[in-house]
């Protein structure tokens, strides 16, 4: 069994789970929507994730109408998303890990951050 992200597909295997035309691969590279990797000899080798973001550019063009340079933005933008949600997690674990290890919750610490305010008046002689 493959992993998720090592290159075993040929463009024609894919073009074939796909149904869609080898050139319509080609155009997806050119317009950097997918970069399948390139062995040795220069052959294009797709992974199961390039095969899955080729069925959303699918989906996105024959079921939403959307075109490439849309495909492009909306790619794009869920790499960015996907991004901060990866942040996301990361930040409420680090967050769950400090709330695990202080002994006394914060709302109860002897040191707190209170503003104190003194007015010192003069008098005039």
């Amino acid at each position: 069994m493959h992993t998720y992200d090592e290159p075993v597909y040929l463009i024609s295997i894919v073009s074939k789970i796909l149904d869609i035309h080898p050139q319509t691969l080609r155009q997806y590279e050119r317009e950097n929507l997918v970069t399948p990797s390139r062995s040795d000899g220069r052959i294009r080798l797709y992974s199961q994730r390039d095969i899955d973001r080729i069925k959303l550019i699918l989906r996105l063009t024959r079921e939403m109408g959307v075109n490439l340079a849309g495909v492009e933005v909306s790619l794009r933008l869920k790499e960015q998303l996907d991004a901060m949600e990866q942040e996301i997690a990361e930040l409420r674990h680090q967050l769950a890990k400090a709330r695990q290890s202080t002994s006394v919750p914060p709302e109860k610490a002897l040191v707190t951050k209170k503003s104190i305010y003194e007015m010192i008046i003069f008098e005039e002689k």
